[in-house]
């Protein structure tokens, strides 16, 4: 055995069920798995209550790292009974994650203040909560940092709101970091940022709330954390005129990599009409999410101040077009590797492909919104012999015009330069598969086919071994799709495919009954999982669509016999609940190992029996499943 060891026991069958309470004798369990790992140095566990933690432990004393996870109600016990094993029984605790832990805001400061030498020695906290609505309050925060002095990666869902009570700002953001020096990580997201819905590129921003953070106080805060390497400010709030404080970042902080920002208006504006985040040369990762004032040009002028960019992500940016991320892609042709394009007015799929033509070679990771029109009018362009011409056209007629508006003529002149340089290699890139893509995302909208995306340039894609599809929208009032699969037998040309997340909990529908003339949730199931079964897939996520209404995310008859045609998978994980009946469909599949039901969607209380597979349902399943022969 190792000298430390990694204990993984949150995923154990049943899911989400205490991991004692079900042996005659916990004590003994506990010891057994003492004794059958005995230097465990990082532990990720489900800890539905205090009692789990209570008897393991004791059990490792000199655990580096710890994650809980519960997304099951917060049993009604006293302030901080989920955290005292951990701080009661560790003399040193480097790293605790609650990022997937539900429990109440007000749990975690009193504890962390009564163990002081504990709370001392954590270097990471990750409490960017994802299963609670409530972010954590001004106070708060102020009582953990202060508690946590030697902290290195801060992690944090707050509220910015300041229509809200104690909620975060220019106070809390220099406390935060006059309490905790020596930050290398700072990411703070208001609660309402954390969720992966998708906002609307017909929204106006600017008529959003101002948020109660100056540039002021940001140059501040840069000055604060000299040993910074990656900053997160989601403030779902407008920040406006933040220029100054980010000329400081660059040189205040020079140890950055990467960086996020969303909702930070202003970065144009001031003596030179370039980004300021362009000072910040060391950037390895950067992120721009719903900036009023992000232009093409401001691309431009990013990539040739951030020469070592390899990720950029943008989301909800209205301004920029294709012509702006073309260029970025030429400019940063060696290094970026990793990009994702979501919710910008003009860039559709067909546009943020052609756009990244000139590092389809190159490109590892990719997000793109399925946004298209016809598939006819798709086929008439795809069949156009003389497209990329004319898009090249038009990029060299607009480009004069947007870098008179923006820069001096000394600046001009030295990006026609550049790119008369970067211009020849145009044919060059044209035609290329894209050769090293390994993991492709999708957004698209309920409804909506996925099969147009191979005529839009994605249709040689040889090394491509992951793709996560997010569909979202409301089913109920959508009409018949024309066509009866979603498209997903159009993922066959990919030879090295084998994982896919397959999200469609964003979609909402009738689960019991629909109304007359409207499809229930059954047979939007079978719409979008027909074809899987042409898939040669070893590991699938799946989330069922849902009925909010009646709090029910579950497996439907269709979906399991579509799921049990997919003879090639190995790992199947439903995030939701299902009938045994449907799960036994499930021991058809010749060569699968592991399946697991994970209600990880929503917070279901105790005596909500009726969204739960009984844990007498899961155990027979598994019994089967063990039972089950596997050819190899």
């Amino acid at each position: 055995m190792s000298k430390e060891s990694y204990v993984l026991i949150s995923l154990l069958s049943p899911w989400g069920y205490p991991l004692l309470d079900c042996s005659p004798n916990p004590i003994l369990l506990a010891q057994l798995l003492g004794n059958a790992f005995p230097s465990v140095a990082s532990l990720i566990i489900y800890a539905r209550n205090p009692s789990t933690l209570h008897l393991l432990a004791p059990r490792w004393p000199n655990i580096s790292q710890v994650k809980l996870v519960r997304w099951h109600q917060r049993s009604p016990t006293p302030l901080g009974s989920d955290f005292l094993p951990l701080l009661q029984h560790f003399h040193s605790l480097p790293s605790l994650d609650l990022s997937d832990f539900y429990c109440w805001t007000e749990d975690l400061p009193p504890v962390l203040e009564s163990h002081p030498l504990v709370s001392a020695s954590l270097c990471r906290l990750n409490i960017l909560t994802q299963s609670s609505a409530e972010g954590f309050k001004s106070h708060e925060l102020l009582a953990i940092t202060a508690s946590c002095p030697n902290l290195r990666e801060f992690l944090a869902a707050c509220v910015f709101d300041h229509r809200y009570v104690d909620f975060v700002g220019d106070k809390t953001l220099l406390a935060i970091a006059s309490n905790c020096p020596r930050l290398s990580l700072l990411h703070l997201a208001d609660i309402s940022s954390i969720s992966n819905a998708r906002s609307d590129p017909e929204d106006d921003e600017s008529a959003s709330l101002d948020a109660r953070i100056s540039h002021i106080i940001l140059g501040d805060l840069f000055a604060s954390l000299p040993l910074l390497e990656e900053l997160v400010l989601d403030v779902c709030q407008n920040v406006r005129d933040i220029w100054p404080a980010l000329e400081l970042l660059s040189s205040k902080c020079p140890r950055l990599k990467s960086l996020k920002l969303g909702k930070f208006h202003g970065n144009c504006r001031g003596i030179a009409p370039h980004p300021r985040v362009a000072l910040c040369k060391g950037l390895e990762s950067l992120s721009i999410k719903n900036s009023m004032d992000l232009t093409d040009a401001c691309l431009i002028a990013i990539s040739f101040g951030c020469p070592k960019l390899a990720k950029f992500e943008v989301q909800g940016c209205k301004k920029i077009t294709e012509i702006g991320i073309n260029k970025m892609a030429q400019i940063l042709w060696q290094t970026l590797i990793n990009v994702k394009i979501s919710s910008c007015k003009h860039l559709n799929t067909q546009a943020s492909l052609r756009a990244l033509e000139p590092i389809q070679s190159q490109i590892q990771r990719l997000h793109l919104d399925c946004m298209w029109e016809s598939n006819q009018a798709l086929e008439e362009e795809a069949s156009s012999s003389n497209q990329s011409a004319v898009f090249k056209n038009v990029q060299t007629n607009r480009r004069d015009v947007i870098w008179e508006e923006t820069y001096s003529r000394k600046q001009c002149k030295y990006l026609d330069v550049y790119y008369t340089q970067i211009q020849g290699r145009g044919n060059e890139v044209s035609g290329r598969t894209w050769s090293q893509l390994q993991y492709l995302s999708l957004w698209i909208a309920v409804g909506k086919l996925l099969t147009p995306l191979a005529l839009l340039g994605l249709e040689n894609c040889p090394v491509l071994e992951e793709i996560e599809i997010i569909i979202e929208g409301d089913c109920r009032y959508q009409s018949r799709p024309s066509v009866k699969a979603f498209g997903l037998s159009s993922l066959a040309r990919y030879p090295r495919l084998s994982k896919m997340h397959l999200d469609c909990g964003g979609a909402i529908g009738f689960a019991l009954t629909a109304p007359s003339g409207h499809m229930d949730l059954s047979l939007w199931e079978r719409f979008y999982l027909n074809g899987i079964q042409n898939l040669n897939l070893s590991e699938l996520d799946y989330w069922p669509p849902q009925d909010r209404d009646v709090n029910q995310r579950s497996l439907s008859l269709p979906a399991a016999g579509l799921l049990a045609e997919c003879l090639s998978l190995r790992k199947l994980f439903i995030h939701g609940t299902a009938n045994e009946h449907f799960m036994m469909f499930l021991l058809r599949i010749p060569n699968i190992r592991d399946v697991q039901l994970r209600e990880d969607y929503y917070l279901a209380p105790d005596n909500d029996t009726s969204t739960e597979m009984r844990v007498d349902s899961c155990c027979r399943f598994e019994d089967a499943l063990n039972r089950h022969h596997i050819p190899d």
